[in-house]
């Protein structure tokens, strides 16, 4: 009897019914994009590895998907390495490819490979899917959809006030209340140094990333693995657990780090977020909370996530700024 055919595990098939629904959500999102003037790009499926190798931080670069070489991908292989058997070092040999994480890296790979024809700012849109090598759970899968809307080529935090618009429009139009939230690398950054630890960022924005899943205490304890000091853990504790007003928290923060100019930086940089959102009205609420780091390296500045209220699932919408990103590829700004 044949076997009953199967699909990997993390991916789905979509029937009429869920293409329908699916279509709508892209078409409505789409809408709105091209309303605060968005313009569509797509990019490969696969990039090189040297692409995106190095940009997600440890974590992602290890959910990369590699694609094994063409033909004999053995043959650069001596046995010697084959059997000293070190993952990382023979994933080069084999591998010169990869299935794209996210569209950020490959739309800044774009922009610079592509700045002759652009004219900035470039305010691009991109719906696309996406590959990780994640453990599939309810709500994680391996290959899913991403609808990103970017800015390249101007610093003025009025992006960061109109994304947040792009995400108040499309989830009233959703008819999905939502919570935004806001926060700042810099101000994450700027926390670091008060808790004199301020080599330790990268681990300290990972571990308190997780907070909405496992909690302050389970987040405190792996700082304690990671040898955050006891003295540092007690500093940071009442601010991740800080409630009030988003005003209240600012006013707060404010006296914490008045010893860290890239943290006021942040401070300064939220407070005007907030201030002109409020000015310019919106349907749903958004709260400063300082506990929200978003993983991901490259980002180095504003950093939001979106919650819905009414149905319990993780995030439905993240993002920040990354200034430095074009770098990487020989661009810089």
């Amino acid at each position: 009897m044949a076997q009953k055919p199967s699909i990997p595990k993390g991916t789905r098939d979509f029937g009429p019914v869920e293409m329908a629904k699916r279509n709508y959500i892209f078409n409505t999102i789409r809408e709105v994009y091209a309303r605060y003037g968005f313009q569509q790009i797509e990019t490969p499926a696969m990039e090189t590895l040297q692409t995106l190798m190095g940009k997600y931080g440890e974590e992602g670069d290890k959910l990369l998907f590699k694609i094994l070489n063409s033909g004999d991908y053995l043959k650069k292989i001596s046995d010697e390495e084959l059997l000293a058997r070190q993952p990382i070092h023979l994933a080069t040999l084999l591998a010169e490819k990869g299935l794209r994480y996210d569209l950020t890296v490959p739309f800044a790979r774009y922009v610079v490979q592509h700045r002759e024809e652009l004219q900035l700012p470039f305010k691009r849109y991109q719906i696309q899917p996406v590959w990780r090598a994640d453990r599939p759970q309810k709500g994680r899968y391996r290959e899913f959809y991403q609808c990103d809307a970017d800015v390249v080529g101007s610093d003025s935090l009025l992006n960061e006030v109109e994304l947040i618009q792009i995400i108040d429009t499309v989830f009233t139009k959703f008819g999905i209340r939502v919570q935004i939230k806001i926060n700042n690398r810099k101000i994450l950054t700027g926390i670091a140094e008060l808790i004199d630890e301020a080599e330790r960022i990268t681990d300290i924005t990972v571990a308190i990333d997780k907070i909405e899943k496992i909690g302050v205490e389970k987040v405190i304890e792996e700082l304690q693995a990671l040898g955050i000091s006891d003295s540092a853990i007690n500093k940071l504790r009442p601010i991740l657990m800080l409630t009030g007003s988003n005003e209240e928290k600012l006013e707060t923060m404010e006296g914490l780090l008045q010893v860290s100019e890239i943290g006021k930086k942040g401070l300064d940089e939220t407070r005007f977020i907030l201030d002109t959102l409020k000015a310019v009205g919106l349907k749903n609420e958004v709260q400063l909370d300082l506990s929200l780091a978003r993983g991901l390296n490259y980002y180095t500045g504003a950093i939001f996530e979106v919650k819905a209220l009414d149905t319990p699932m993780g995030s439905i919408t993240g993002g920040g700024r990354y200034d430095n990103l074009t770098g990487i590829f020989g661009m810089r700004g």
